[in-house]
């Protein structure tokens, strides 16, 4: 038996490598760019009631958009500080920009009005055109990692089961 520790997964040298990739594509303009309007879009959601003037007649909605709004700009303040460790959670951007565009017609109150309506339609659309970006980005760090992958295989191309 060895009394040599077993050294943990962070240290293996695979991924050691993906997370230098994901800090790579996390440090590109647009990585940074896509973070800075998705943080400052939660930041008007989290504020939109009364930018827009809708806090006093819709208080549910008005603590929808605070709750929802200060989770977005903390989803993007984690994609922008740790992207490696938090890029699982993407999927959560564009789910909750599709509840901001739903959320006037769904959350119990008072009827929205037709600002607090356009504010929720276009907010909630840029929410989830940020969220799909965010994505995307993780998308393509998990294919350049297929792709270093395939390559592992000696230089050999070996063609799949199935195909020519």
């Amino acid at each position: 038996m060895s009394t040599r520790p077993m050294a943990g997964m962070e240290e293996h040298p695979d991924i050691a490598a993906l997370r230098a990739r994901y800090d790579r594509v996390a440090e590109t303009t647009s990585a940074h760019t896509l973070d800075g309007l998705t943080f400052l879009s939660g930041l008007y959601l989290a504020l939109s009631p009364w930018i827009v003037g809708f806090h006093r007649r819709t208080t549910s909605l008005t603590i929808n958009d605070l709750i929802t709004g200060i989770a977005i700009s903390l989803l993007a303040l984690a994609f922008a500080s740790a992207y490696g460790r938090t890029h699982g959670l993407s999927w959560l951007l564009p789910i909750l920009g599709v509840w901001t565009i739903i959320a006037p017609w769904v959350v119990r109150g008072a009827r929205p009005s037709t600002g607090s309506i356009v504010s929720h339609v276009i907010i909630g659309a840029l929410i989830t055109l940020f969220g799909l970006g965010a994505a995307a980005i993780g998308m393509m760090t998990k294919k350049h990692r297929s792709e270093m992958q395939g390559g592992m295989s000696g230089g050999r191309n070996v063609p799949r089961r199935g195909m020519t």
